[in-house]
């Protein structure tokens, strides 16, 4: 039997007008030390999000964040001062609590033999 490894995810929200606190799952970030594998998924769905927030939501602000959030998560200068910390520290820095548009939630642990056929599995049932 194939040994199975602990994992940590957040769900990545868009939550077009804080104060009401509504969201919309957007992606999922998952770290998994034993594996060195940290990666994030994220795709906004606009219509969902103007049906959220009408059409108030600033879409390109809210797409460049996602992005962002992807870049820190693969490492490197592309992900900017954050991007090119050790993956413990990013994956913190990323799931650290806000109260800005795009969010995540709190971080949830598990165990898997292949982290990254788990962030597609949690992608499918938290985000499609």
């Amino acid at each position: 039997m194939q040994e199975k490894d602990l994992f940590e995810y957040a769900v990545i929200r868009v939550v077009p007008r804080v104060e009401r606190e509504e969201f919309l799952n957007v992606g999922v970030i998952l770290y998994c030390a034993r594996q060195k594998f940290l990666q994030a998924i994220c795709e906004l769905d606009v219509s969902r999000l103007y049906a959220l927030s009408g059409k108030d939501a600033d879409v390109e602000e809210i797409k460049h964040n996602l992005r962002s959030i992807i870049k820190i998560a693969e490492g490197g200068k592309a992900g900017g001062p954050i991007g090119e910390l050790d993956m413990p520290s990013r994956f913190r820095w990323l799931t650290a609590t806000r109260s800005t548009v795009v969010q995540t939630s709190k971080v949830h642990p598990g165990f898997c033999s292949d982290a990254g056929e788990t962030l597609n599995r949690l992608y499918s049932q938290l985000v499609l």
